[in-house]
């Protein structure tokens, strides 16, 4: 009973983390970027995003084994099962150790090619720059990869609230020392070295919590070849899951580059990074979850079951996911209007259609981890990533034509897709009850949407406000108190009610 409530606990408080998290990094994010573009210069700032991007795909070498970790661990937690428990992270160390020396491998045969690769758009100080930056953003990933294995078993243990704690100091300290570098004259060299600084405390913060709290214990005996293939037999599909959503949300800026030119690749990419805020926000809640759906894997719950459990969490979710669509419905491109400028105008299109489009995978997020939790994810793996190469496909084939419009049309409809393949896959394979989850979740619900969004796109041009941050920020501040008070007296049932009293008591 106490380990239930201890549980319990965690959760309510890692999810209010977690959004917490999420709110401050990208509000910090959005003020902190114009300040660091100007204290470092276009050419600088330029090349420190460059290089970043150009290293950020080593970090899918993880593999998927974080969500492994997460699985594996659950599992052996559930069934008591302390000894396979520690064979089973010696092996993982052991694959994370060839990963690392692979990362450093790979990464150094990149390394002695830049002058090559950035022939044609690098100057030679820039290039030498972009050389140490790149070497110590290698070590950065090598230790990184390993690193994350602590995040995971915390979170396979229920302890969600140190890392999200940590997590959180640590990117209150990283905003707080930037501005102070940046003060002092330093460059994008030193703000790689300063995250790297960061990145070690924290991994040792974690590793010493879990060896000290969860007293986690790893044993290197009996690792064969034949002991590590059901490790990857799970972790590949969460790796296609990776590649395929790496290259969702950044094919689009490479066909655009391609096709259009670098105006049109930044106003699209600013529509993508608030299209994965809103998925940040809304789908937090998920990876709190995936703990309790191996659980109830293990306990082999039946689809009944299962499926009131995803309608709980799926109204949770898809109230908060309402909240901000609508929202941005309204107030999006008055925000981007002030945010960036006019220029931008098409940006709010391309972060609508994508909200729109995931909204439903979102409030489905825990039927996915049950998929996880079951290691029946293949299907939908592959599928996904068929769906979005083709949809990208013909992006590439319209955007030339049509722009931005050319590129984000033929992606969401993918995406959109995937929503009814993974549809039908919920009903015929797992016997999840989706009409009985569609009338719970999105009915009523949709309709409070559509009368806040009419109701308010009809106030709004009544009045004819003229924006300035301030009423824009009043104006948001009253809808949400609205909606909040529509979604408590005319969506949530009783049960729901009486959580979230308790919760604010």
């Amino acid at each position: 009973m106490i380990r239930k409530l201890k549980s319990i606990n965690q959760l309510k408080v890692g999810a209010a983390l977690s959004y917490l998290n999420i709110i401050v990094v990208n509000c910090i994010g959005l003020i902190l970027t114009p300040f660091i573009i100007r204290s470092l210069g276009d050419s600088e700032y330029g090349l420190y995003t460059l290089i970043g991007s150009f290293v950020a795909y080593l970090t899918l070498m993880d593999l998927g084994l974080n969500n492994t970790i997460v699985r594996f661990v659950s599992k052996y937690r559930a069934e008591k099962d302390r000894e396979e428990e520690k064979k089973f992270l010696g092996r993982i160390y052991v694959i994370y150790g060839a990963i690392s020396l692979l990362v450093t491998m790979i990464g150094l045969i990149l390394y002695f090619n830049i002058e090559t690769i950035f022939s044609e758009s690098l100057s030679i100080d820039q290039i030498k720059k972009a050389k140490v930056m790149y070497l110590i953003l290698v070590f950065n990933i090598a230790i990184s990869l390993p690193g994350g294995s602590f995040t995971a078993i915390c979170n396979a243990y229920e302890h969600f609230v140190f890392p999200r704690v940590i997590n959180f100091v640590r990117y209150l300290v990283r905003a707080i020392t930037v501005v102070a570098v940046l003060k002092l004259g330093g460059k994008a060299i030193s703000l790689v070295i300063l995250d790297t600084i960061l990145n070690i405390i924290g991994i040792t913060t974690l590793f010493l919590y879990t060896k000290r709290n969860i007293k986690i214990r790893v044993v290197f005996s009996n690792i064969r070849f034949s002991t590590i293939i059901p490790i990857f037999n799970y972790s590949i599909w969460i790796f296609i899951i990776a590649i395929t959503q790496s290259f969702q949300w950044n094919a689009g800026q490479l066909v655009l580059g391609i096709n259009v030119n670098t105006v049109t690749v930044a106003v699209y990419a600013v529509g993508i990074m608030l299209g994965t805020y809103y998925g940040a926000f809304a789908g937090a809640i998920n990876t709190l979850l995936l703990p309790k759906a191996n659980q109830m894997v293990v306990q082999d719950k039946s689809p009944n079951e299962l499926t009131l459990i995803i309608i709980k969490v799926g109204r949770l979710c898809n109230g908060i996911s309402l909240l901000i669509l609508s929202g941005f419905y309204l107030f999006g491109e008055t925000f981007i209007h002030l945010w960036v400028g006019d220029g931008y105008r098409e940006s709010w299109l391309v972060a609508f259609l994508v909200m729109l489009v995931t909204t439903i995978p979102l409030s489905q997020s825990f039927g996915h981890s049950i998929l996880e939790a079951q290691n029946k994810i293949r299907f939908k793996a592959l599928a996904n990533l068929a769906t979005i190469i083709i949809g990208v496909l013909i992006g590439l084939v319209l955007s030339k034509k049509f722009g931005i419009k050319g590129m984000i049309y033929p992606l969401t409809a993918a995406m959109f897709m995937n929503v009814i393949i993974s549809n039908l896959y919920f009903r015929y394979v797992f016997g999840f009850k989706i009409l009985l989850f569609y009338s719970k979740v999105y009915f009523k619900q949709t309709l409070l949407l559509l009368f806040l969004v009419i109701s308010g796109n009809y106030i709004l041009n009544y009045l004819s406000i003229s924006f300035t941050w301030t009423n824009l920020g009043i104006t948001i501040a009253i809808y949400t108190i609205i909606y909040s008070m529509a979604f408590y007296f005319f969506i949530m049932n009783i049960e729901e009610k009486s959580l979230l009293r308790r919760a604010l008591s």
